[in-house]
């Protein structure tokens, strides 16, 4: 179940199109929908993304907290999620990114979010970076 939060921004994407103010104002925010991996319901979290090329890139940050958030748990258990981004909803498809490729894209994402330049910081794990991919 999301927290208050995020239903509160989920209600505001969805109200005006993919725009919201406060904390995320400004920002690339997708609604992304997974089907939990132990509950099995289908659950939506707000995470900020990156686009790279026709995919969207997202990053497991949890804000620096020592566990990968519930999200990165559910679509590693199972990889059909569905993506909002402004007024458009797909099925998209997860990679895992790795290597270079992975510390380029999170370098990226600091460049416009210096936040996760923290998170890496206070955390001993490494943050997952996955890339998602329209599904034709």
């Amino acid at each position: 179940m999301p927290s208050e939060f995020n239903e509160k921004v989920i209600e505001e994407f969805r109200a005006n199109g993919g725009k919201v103010g406060g904390y995320f104002e400004g920002s690339k925010l997708l609604l992304l929908t997974t089907t939990g991996a132990k509950s099995g319901n289908r659950v939506t979290t707000p995470v900020m993304y990156l686009p790279d090329g026709d995919r969207l890139v997202i990053i497991a940050s949890n804000a620096g907290a020592d566990s990968h958030p519930a999200w990165y748990h559910n679509l590693l258990a199972n990889p059909d999620v569905t993506v909002e981004v402004g007024t458009e909803s797909f099925e998209a498809k997860p990679e895992h990114i790795e290597g270079e490729e992975r510390d380029r894209l999170y370098a990226a994402m600091v460049a416009v979010a210096p936040g996760f330049a923290e998170y890496e910081a206070k955390t001993s794990r490494r943050i997952p970076v996955v890339a998602l991919t329209r599904v034709a």
